[in-house]
């Protein structure tokens, strides 16, 4: 028999009592089912939930397209493409108690719920999943390490690729081949690869620009193992770089290993940005600083939560985000350096072992 994670269901429970006592909360984001149950699928039009209260058997609320295993903490509610949704969720939601839901749910299922007055009251509820997600536990931080360790073996095969002359969807192409030869199932994000000038834009998506001497090369790329991501980012040099671009990396490399010293438990995420920020305002480079510094990753490779100036979050063990200043000269030239951090109990795990040096491919 398969388990639902109960320990993981408490946590949430935890969370969720604590800001709505006596609440229950209907989960539809694909990727909390999966934390919560193991199982995953994309529903697109079609509906799946899962149901949690305090003392209650999880119930997890499926289309019968998808036939699950048999839980044995658990309980499977399946309705059918000719079922009406609503009324398949009524049966399992107790009128008398509030419901959360979570921010992906469709107003298509949420709107005939409240309709109907499936709850007492209807509150924004995928707080408390956040929450539980946000710490990732002795498992999660093991495939993290091991989703990290395989993005920085990715980045060596990948600098291979670098030749005069190649552009960059020509590299963007062979580097899902790349993720699947260690072991990934997919890309967290679609590659960034960027030459030249086209480092000035932090989400260029990579065209037919060719690769010339003195460009920057920028790559920013992160691969799914066992369902958890990787990101990074390096900057390289085709080359010679022009004096700026020298400075402007050795700047951006300052700036990331100051954040990254700072990282501890009781440390604020917006002082980290500051730490970073600093370094870059200092060269007077602040306004080519243009986005926060990082953002939490685990499942997804962007999950709630950010490391930037209006964030006074409370650094907390199990935590895992990335540090990733850049300065970027629209037209001209750009720099980012990113690695992703693993709150320890006593201070931090940087996951990332390439290393930042300043590294001159031809």
């Amino acid at each position: 028999m398969t388990h639902i994670d109960e320990q993981r269901v408490a946590r949430v429970l935890d969370a969720l009592e604590a800001q709505h006592h006596g609440a229950q909360l209907l989960v539809n984001d694909p990727w909390s089912i999966y934390y919560l149950t193991g199982f995953y699928a994309d529903m697109f039009e079609r509906f799946c939930g899962v149901l949690l209260a305090r003392g209650a058997e999880p119930v997890i609320l499926v289309n019968a397209l998808h036939q699950l295993p048999e839980y044995d903490n658990a309980r499977v509610a399946y309705h059918t493409d000719t079922d009406v949704v609503a009324d398949a969720i009524v049966r399992e939601v107790d009128p008398t108690k509030p419901l959360g839901i979570d921010a992906v749910m469709r107003s298509g299922f949420l709107m005939p719920l409240m309709e109907r007055h499936a709850a007492s009251e209807f509150f924004l509820g995928d707080f408390a999943v956040t929450a539980a997600r946000t710490h990732k536990d002795d498992a999660e931080q093991e495939l993290m390490r091991a989703s990290s360790a395989v993005n920085d073996a990715v980045m060596a095969d990948a600098i291979r690729l670098v030749h005069e002359g190649v552009t960059e969807r020509e590299i963007a192409d062979q580097m899902l081949g790349l993720y699947r030869k260690h072991g990934c199932e997919g890309f967290s994000f679609p590659p960034i690869v960027s030459f030249g000038a086209n480092a000035g834009d932090p989400h260029h998506e990579p065209d037919d620009t060719a690769l010339k001497r003195g460009d920057v090369v920028l790559f920013d790329i992160g691969g799914r193992r066992r369902n958890y991501c990787s990101d990074m980012t390096r900057t390289f040099f085709w080359g010679e770089p022009d004096e700026e671009t020298a400075r402007i990396y050795d700047i951006v490399r300052r700036a990331n290993e100051a954040a990254e010293a700072l990282i501890a438990p009781g440390v604020r995420m917006c002082d980290l940005d500051r730490a970073a920020r600093d370094v870059i305002e200092d060269a007077d480079y602040g306004q080519y600083f243009t986005h926060r510094l990082g953002h939490s990753i685990g499942l997804q490779d962007h999950e709630p939560g950010d490391v930037s100036l209006v964030n006074e979050q409370v650094v907390e063990p199990g935590m895992t985000f990335s540090i990733e200043p850049g300065i970027y000269l629209p037209g001209r030239t750009g720099v980012r350096i990113e690695d992703l951090a693993l709150v320890t109990e006593n201070g931090v795990e940087i996951l990332n072992a390439y290393p930042h040096d300043p590294v001159r491919l031809g």
